[in-house]
């Protein structure tokens, strides 16, 4: 599934947090720390900072991601967006803009691991959690691009 990918509007917050605060709630390892309201400001607080791209299908906000300098904050897509290479499209822009890239995903959520590996993101590190909000042990992940060379 192709999405259409634009940078996101101060009008998409609504949209993007409700996408993160649903994360929250359909995960039962995951701890709902923030309310939906609070969810949606610190959306609206990425999109102002020029972090956020949105990925539409069929005119609807289907998934998002947050990129701050070289450090992807977050990529988050609705339930039905997953597994139609939505995040890949997603990602991919995001390693045209950048050489590197580097991210945390919680260990619990597994989906996302091997997404990010068969993304070519490399684990470079383990953490007990106690450096995130969550307090949930997780992985950083690096993703550096490979320079052609010629022959």
């Amino acid at each position: 599934m192709n999405a259409i990918l634009r940078t996101a509007r101060s009008t998409d917050a609504g949209t993007t947090g409700a996408i993160l605060h649903g994360f929250a709630r359909e995960n039962d390892w995951m701890p709902e720390l923030h309310s939906e309201a609070e969810t949606i400001a610190f959306c609206g607080r990425m999109i102002d900072l020029g972090w956020v791209t949105v990925a539409e299908v069929q005119g609807q906000v289907a998934g998002f991601l947050a990129l701050d300098g070289e450090e992807v904050q977050s990529l988050y897509l609705t339930a039905p967006a997953r597994g139609q290479g939505i995040g890949k499209q997603l990602v991919d822009l995001a390693k045209t803009q950048r050489p590197n890239l580097k991210l945390r995903a919680f260990q619990a959520n597994h989906r996302a691991c091997r997404f990010y590996e068969r993304n070519g993101f490399v684990e470079v590190a383990r953490s007990d959690g106690s450096e995130n909000d969550e307090n949930l042990p997780d992985i950083k992940y690096v993703w550096t691009r490979k320079e052609e060379v010629d022959g």
